[in-house]
């Protein structure tokens, strides 16, 4: 025996409501994320500079010496990996802050709305 046929119009789960997002809170999202945006940008420029850039210029500065090596030669064994794990590193302390920044406003938020829904004494 086949199934009913449920008409398309009547959907079996409805959608829940999204919750109600004040000014104050889309603010705070959209400065969060553009401050991603920017910091992941800066990040990846200096990463490509590092990447890219460096070894262009390589010949132009092998006579100078860093930890007894030619320069190009440093950046090339350790100092472009260690540049890379800085960047990683800038990320995740900045990007915590960050994170910090907006559940404060989330919470600040969510006791503003608690304390419009409670009845005054």
């Amino acid at each position: 025996m086949a199934a009913p046929h449920l008409s398309s119009r009547t959907p079996i789960n409805p959608l829940p409501e999204p919750p109600v997002v004040t000014q104050a809170m889309a603010r705070a999202h959209r400065r969060y994320w553009r401050f991603n945006v920017a910091l992941i940008a800066v990040l990846m420029t200096m990463g490509f500079l590092v990447s890219f850039v460096v070894p262009l210029v390589a010949p132009h500065v092998a006579n100078v010496r860093f930890a007894g090596f030619s320069l190009p030669f440093y950046l090339g064994a350790q100092g472009a990996i260690l540049v890379y794990l800085a960047l990683i590193a800038v990320y995740i302390v900045l990007m915590q802050r960050a994170d910090r920044v907006l559940q404060t406003a989330l919470n600040e938020e969510a006791a503003a709305l608690a304390g419009q829904r409670q009845p005054s004494a």
